[in-house]
């Protein structure tokens, strides 16, 4: 590389020498920090480098100001369980979510146990999750599912009640000065968390550089292409001086949020075309005033209003930030065309291909309703956005809260049995048929399901070794292959196992909770 300082102009050559290892990760979040710490434990020997265009890990969708921090186990989100036409609850998806949380956790103590990190509570508390509804029909609707969930051993300590004495015990800051015109109903259990998944997005790559993984910030991914001996070659440029290296791999993963989407388009495999993408922002409203977050500690889901993403279901959760307790309301969907918090306004164009035109334009045409939403929170004011607060919290005052624009969601676009242009909401690996390169797409339950969704990916993309890798998977993580609802004698110690090397224990949560009943 050299400068011609003339005139300011910036000459950069291009390095000519191709940088080889085996496993290339794009982008620092909790994915790529997930399937790196999983690949170390099962092939130590192999070389890792990570690639991330901004100076530190977990800054764009796993940052903990970026998420909703729910350890998504489907104890409090209304729209994991769907009414059937026959009036019955489907729990089919509230299982699954379950138990894929549950894999997360077993991995999460192991390397607790094994001491690849360290004070798990600087990353999950104990939080009791509830689910609020209003109205008759409602409250019908919450009983059932109440009542479908603790037939199941996963829900099992849930509790119902729509005794409005009892939820002034369990949530009194959304109780206190509340009109009740029509019938109020919530569902609480103690067993839920609060995790900040930046926190342990860091403490991973934290472990991964210790163990040699090659960490290159500020570093960005102009181009991948396929080599003669069907390896990948990376184009990475250095964001502060715009030199270009050349990084070659037998196997890349595109874990960068929003922007995997460009990157996978990019790779030209037949498996990325036809895809497309529609970014939702988020908003939040924040508290911090100490007298009014002492009096609610739990995570607290409504019902989403009608035509509403299921991204914007409404919640009021006390939150764990570098030790301190917060209040987050919301989110409030937006638009913004960047894919990426950090991205540019020309994401969602440049998007647009030939071979998901057709998609795009379909997805347009049947999400309409979607787009009036979006336009209308858009133009939300903050009084606006109080009022709707204040259906949580009846006497919210506007000087306690402040706006926080939490981060960018990508949601997949494809054709579908259900049609073109399906609008998916959650995520999806899409993976070459080599295997050789696979890329995460979506967005919630995300984080919380990053290890079942990454053991996913290994299965896809190493199925040569999975014979050798199953037992030191085994190890990690006893749950692999497992079913729960065929082995329910396993719940209670997996809870009690995972809420020991976690500090989740039932004692701990009973002390934290104190304060709300």
């Amino acid at each position: 590389m050299f400068f011609c300082k003339s005139k300011s102009i910036r000459t950069v050559k291009m390095s000519n020498r191709q940088i080889k290892t085996d496993v290339i990760l794009i982008g620092a979040g909790i994915m790529s920090a997930t399937l790196g710490s999983l690949l170390k434990e099962l092939v130590p020997d192999w070389k890792i480098t990570v690639i991330e265009k901004l100076a530190n890990a977990g800054e764009e969708s796993s940052n903990e100001w970026n998420n909703a921090g729910t350890g998504h186990a489907s104890l409090c989100e209304l729209n994991y369980t769907v009414e059937k036409p026959d009036g019955s609850i489907d729990i089919s998806k509230a299982i699954k979510t379950n138990e894929e949380y549950q894999l997360s956790k077993q991995f999460w103590s192991y390397l607790v146990d094994s001491n690849l990190i360290r004070n798990p509570e600087d990353f999950i508390m104990p939080l009791p999750h509830m689910s609020i509804v209003q109205g008759a029909q409602n409250v019908t609707f919450l009983k059932k599912r109440f009542e479908a969930l603790t037939n199941n051993p996963l829900f099992q300590g849930m509790e119902f009640s729509d005794d409005p004495e009892k939820l002034m015990e369990w949530i009194p800051l959304m109780m206190k000065d509340r009109v009740l015109k029509e019938p109020i109903a919530a569902t609480r259990i103690e067993s839920g968390t609060d995790v900040n998944f930046g926190a342990l997005t860091r403490m991973l790559f934290t472990h991964l550089k210790s163990q040699n993984v090659n960490m290159k910030f500020k570093h960005s991914v102009d181009d991948i292409s396929r080599t003669s001996d069907g390896s990948w070659e990376l184009k990475v440029r250095n964001v502060d001086n715009g030199s270009v290296e050349r990084h070659a791999a037998k196997f890349v993963f595109i874990g960068g949020g929003g922007g995997s989407l460009h990157l996978l388009q990019k790779s030209g495999i037949p498996e990325g075309k036809g895809i497309g993408g529609f970014p939702v922002s988020g908003l939040f409203m924040v508290c911090h005033n100490p007298e009014i977050v002492s009096q609610h500690y739990a995570k607290v889901y409504g019902k989403a209003p009608v035509g509403a993403p299921p991204m914007s279901v409404p919640h009021l959760d006390t939150r764990f930030i570098e030790k301190k307790e917060s209040l987050f309301f919301g989110p409030f969907a937006g638009f913004s065309p960047k894919f990426l918090k950090s991205g540019s306004m020309f994401d969602l164009i440049t998007s647009v291909k030939p071979n998901n035109l057709v998609t795009m334009l379909a997805a347009g045409v049947k999400n309409l309703s979607l787009t009036k939403y979006l336009i209308n929170q858009v133009m939300l004011s903050k009084e606006q956005r109080m009022e709707e607060l204040r259906e949580f919290v009846p006497n919210a005052k506007s000087e306690d809260w402040e706006l926080v624009v939490a981060g960018q969601r990508v949601q997949i676009i494809k054709d579908t049995a259900a049609g073109k242009g399906t609008l998916q909401f959650g995520t999806e690996v899409i993976s070459a048929a080599d295997g050789s390169i696979a890329a995460l797409l979506g967005a919630s339950p995300g984080a919380s399901t990053a290890v079942s969704v990454m053991l996913e990916l290994i299965e896809k993309c190493f199925p040569q070794h999975m014979e050798a890798w199953e037992p030191k998977i085994k190890e990690m993580i006893p749950l692999y292959g497992v079913s729960l609802m065929d082995n329910p004698e396993l719940i209670n110690d997996i809870h009690t196992s995972t809420g020991r090397t976690l500090s989740l224990s039932e004692e701990m949560s009973s002390q934290k909770t104190r304060r709300s009943v």
